[in-house]
């Protein structure tokens, strides 16, 4: 999306839509970093916290660098930086509904036996 940008509005569109998509992959790679490590404990409150832990680690991340990027970066088009953010945290999402579609498809199939 941030080269699609570029290559139509210029530069500063393009630099500020890669800086959304990392403001929002960033943080979200550390909540999967965070869940994923393995932890002493194997049990549900273990993960639990680290869910807690990880969440407010993103939303820590996704403050800082959007304060970091509104305070660094001269010229910046906000449109592309937010329309972005916005495309990258929703990608997960897309991923849900595929899914729910084809345990449907395959619902169906199992049930037509076919």
């Amino acid at each position: 999306m941030a080269a699609v940008l570029w290559s139509i509005f210029g530069n500063v569109a393009g630099y500020s839509a890669l800086l959304g998509c990392l403001i929002s992959a960033i943080p979200n790679a550390f909540l999967a970093l965070r869940l994923s490590v393995p932890r002493r404990d194997p049990g549900a409150k273990s993960l639990v916290r680290a869910a807690y832990i990880g969440e407010l680690g993103k939303l820590a991340l996704t403050v800082l660098m959007f304060s970091i990027v509104f305070v660094t970066v001269r010229p910046l088009a906000a449109a592309p930086l937010f329309a972005t953010f916005l495309v990258t945290a929703l990608v997960p999402f897309t991923g849900f509904l595929l899914r729910h579609e084809q345990h449907e498809v395959q619902d169906t199939v199992d049930k037509h036996g076919e």
